[in-house]
C-alpha cells in the first residue's frame, strides 16, 4: 500500500498572488464564517474564548442564566448557539461547561466550507477549575484582572464538583472529531512563566492544548499542506514559549514565537490566514509578516480599531519591501 504524503511545498503548487492584503471585520464569527467564499482560506488559527474568564466588555444576560432554577430546567444539554445568543447569552459565560464545548464546536465547524480541502485548523484553549461561584472580570476572573466584577453561577452535578479540573480542552477536541474533522496533534504548550496562583493543595498550571485539525476527506486519508521543515527544532509536540504581555487591556495576546511556527507550517506562501477571535491581531500580524494575507473577525468593536489602525500600518510597511 502506497504509504500516505501530505501536500507539501513540493507537491502543492505555491500561490503567485502579489502584495498580501488584511481585512479585520466587527462581528459574531458564528456569523461572519457565513460571508467567507467557499474553499478560500489556507489556515484558521486563533484561541476562543475559554470558558468562565472574562467577558471582554461585551454584554451577557446575567440575570437569566444566574436563575439556577431556570438553567437546571433547561439542562445541561445546550438547545444550541443560536438560541443561546438570543437569550443574550456570550460564548465563555456559559451556565454550564457542557454549553461552551458545544457552543465552541458549532461556531468552528462553520469554518469547514471556507477552508480548503488541504486547509489546517489550529485552537489554542486552556482549561478551567470548576467553581459554582466564579468571579468575571473584563480582563479576567479570580483577582487576576480589573476591579469591576459580575458573578457567575453554575449548578452542580455530574463533572460540575468543586476544584474539578473540567479537561474543557479535551472534551472540545473529542467534539470536534464527533464533527467530522481529523485530529492531527495535540500541541502541549509549555508556559514557564505562568503567573502562580495561591492554592496550595495542587500545582500551578503551566501549559495549555493547541490542536492541529484538519478535514476528514470523502475518501482515502487525509492530505493537507504541511511544511514540517518550518516547525521548531526537533520538531516535538511540547513547546515551551513565555506567555506574552497584554495588549490594549486583553490580556490574552498569542506570543509571537508560539504562532509563528502554526503559520509558516500550515499555510502556503501567499496564502490566506483567518484568526475568527482575533482579539488585538497578533496572528494577522504573523501572517503579514510572512506574505500571507490576513482575515480577522472580532465581536469587541475596541479591539477591531485597534488591529485595522495597527496591520494597516504593517501592510504598507510590507508593501513597501516587496517594491524595493
Amino acid at each position: 500500500m502506497k504509504e500516505h504524503v501530505p501536500a507539501t511545498p513540493s507537491t502543492q503548487k505555491r500561490a503567485t498572488q502579489g502584495a498580501p492584503s488584511v481585512e479585520v471585520r466587527h462581528g459574531d464569527a458564528f456569523d461572519l464564517f457565513d460571508e467567507l467564499p467557499k474553499s478560500s482560506i489556507d489556515l484558521i488559527i486563533t484561541s476562543p474564548p475559554y470558558w468562565g474568564h472574562r467577558d471582554y466588555g461585551l454584554p451577557h444576560n446575567w440575570d437569566f442564566f444566574n436563575d439556577i432554577p431556570t438553567v437546571r430546567e433547561i439542562g445541561p444539554v445546550s438547545p444550541g448557539y443560536e438560541w443561546y445568543r438570543l437569550h443574550g447569552g456570550l460564548l465563555g459565560l456559559e451556565p454550564y461547561p457542557e454549553w461552551f464545548v458545544h457552543h465552541l464546536a458549532e461556531i468552528l465547524d462553520k469554518g469547514k466550507r471556507s477552508l480548503k480541502a488541504t486547509g489546517s485548523m489550529w485552537i489554542n484553549i486552556g482549561d478551567t477549575y470548576f467553581a459554582r461561584w466564579a468571579s468575571i472580570r473584563e480582563q479576567g476572573r479570580q483577582g487576576l484582572g480589573s476591579e469591576e466584577r459580575y458573578r457567575r453561577k453554575t449548578p452542580l452535578g455530574g463533572i460540575r464538583a468543586e476544584k474539578n479540573l473540567l479537561l474543557i480542552p479535551s472534551r472540545f477536541a473529542i467534539a470536534m472529531q464527533e464533527r467530522g474533522w481529523i485530529l492531527r496533534n495535540d500541541v502541549i504548550w509549555h508556559k514557564p512563566n505562568a503567573v502562580p496562583r495561591p492554592e496550595a493543595d495542587r500545582l500551578k498550571n503551566s501549559h495549555e492544548h493547541f490542536f492541529h485539525f484538519v478535514k476528514k476527506p470523502s475518501a482515502g486519508r487525509a492530505s493537507y499542506y504541511y511544511d514540517l521543515e518550518q516547525a521548531e527544532a526537533r520538531a516535538s509536540d511540547v513547546v515551551t514559549v513565555n506567555v506574552a504581555p497584554g495588549e490594549a487591556g486583553h490580556s490574552a495576546t498569542f506570543p509571537h514565537a508560539l504562532i509563528e511556527p502554526r503559520i509558516l507550517t500550515s499555510s502556503p506562501p501567499g496564502g490566506t490566514v483567518l484568526d475568527p477571535f482575533s482579539g488585538t491581531g497578533r496572528a494577522l500580524e504573523v501572517a503579514l509578516e510572512h506574505g500571507r494575507s490576513a482575515l480577522g473577525f472580532d465581536a469587541q468593536a475596541t479591539f477591531v480599531q485597534l488591529q485595522k489602525t495597527k496591520l494597516n500600518g504593517n501592510l504598507k510597511q510590507r508593501t513597501r519591501e516587496l517594491r524595493q
